[in-house]
């Protein structure tokens, strides 16, 4: 996968349409602190596009990136955030709950999880969420350079237990320094564009 041009298209807040794109459309999810600007951006192959932040809890939107003007990939609210008020996590849990129940064209939902920890009480809430919703989320490992090579299987295996996968459930170890992970997610996303 080559990435000509990458263009933010549309920011939704809590209070605005989601857009009916009739782009396939990647989503990503996961906590705060997770590394997922990292992640878009190393996907994007741009240092910075994706804003990355030291206050986790910075995106507050749903912003829709699109790339080579042929799909999205749709960067969804930070969760699991301490500072923020139980009022704006239930609305932001609303407007990602209303995202993937509106979208007529999301192919995917990828969930990021920190291989170094186990999977936190928001992490399995929002994995089962996501198939509650009809999809079966792909799970990217992320920060996989900060762990020896040899604790990968056991970590990886910690992350399928903590969230109780299912079986043929796809996970794929991620670091956004090394660009381990890269190839595999855009080999995914070639194919799921195939679909």
């Amino acid at each position: 996968m080559i990435i000509k041009s990458v263009n933010l298209e549309t920011v939704c807040g809590v209070t605005s349409t989601i857009p009916q794109n009739t782009k396939p459309e990647i989503a990503f999810a996961g906590k705060s602190n997770v590394g997922k600007s990292s992640l878009i951006n190393a996907l994007m192959n741009r240092k910075s596009y994706a804003r990355t932040s030291a206050q986790p809890g910075k995106t507050q939107t749903i912003n829709f990136y699109n790339i080579n003007e042929e799909l999205y990939f749709v960067d969804l609210p930070g969760y699991g955030y301490a500072k923020v008020s139980k009022e704006e996590k239930a609305k932001w849990g609303k407007m990602i709950e209303k995202y993937l129940k509106r979208s007529k064209t999301l192919q995917a939902v990828f969930l990021l999880i920190d291989i170094r920890h186990e999977p936190s009480a928001n992490d399995r809430q929002m994995y089962e969420w996501i198939l509650s919703n009809g999809f079966h989320p792909i799970i990217i490992a992320t920060k996989a350079d900060k762990i020896n090579r040899s604790q990968l299987q056991k970590h990886i295996k910690m992350i399928r237990t903590g969230l109780e996968v299912e079986k043929d459930t796809i996970l794929i170890p991620f670091s956004a320094q090394s660009k381990q992970g890269r190839e595999e997610i855009y080999q995914l996303i070639e194919e799921l564009l195939q679909h």
